[in-house]
């Protein structure tokens, strides 16, 4: 989605809190889409919102939910259309 990123992760045991991951991945892609996509300003709000999914069929539910996204926006027809989606590794429990 052009506003908004949707971002599946889980955690390893000594892995940072989820406040420093989020705050340095913005970080990360702010700096990458200001010089790749030549985006200037700020891009990204400070706050964001987290979900805890707790099981399988939670994970696809939202899953599912995220991939239709675009075709709700009215941006695509189909969700396999949506170019900026994918999983790089199932995080199902």
């Amino acid at each position: 989605m052009p506003e908004h990123v949707h971002f599946f992760s889980r955690a390893e045991l000594d892995s940072k809190p989820l406040p420093i991951f989020m705050q340095k991945w913005k970080e990360w892609s702010s700096k990458r889409m200001a010089r790749e996509l030549n985006v200037a300003g700020r891009v990204w709000h400070e706050e964001f919102f987290d979900h805890v999914l707790r099981s399988t069929e939670s994970y696809s539910q939202k899953w599912d939910y995220v991939k239709e996204n675009p075709v709700r926006a009215g941006l695509v027809k189909k969700s396999e259309d949506w170019p900026f989606q994918g999983e790089i590794e199932s995080l199902a429990l």
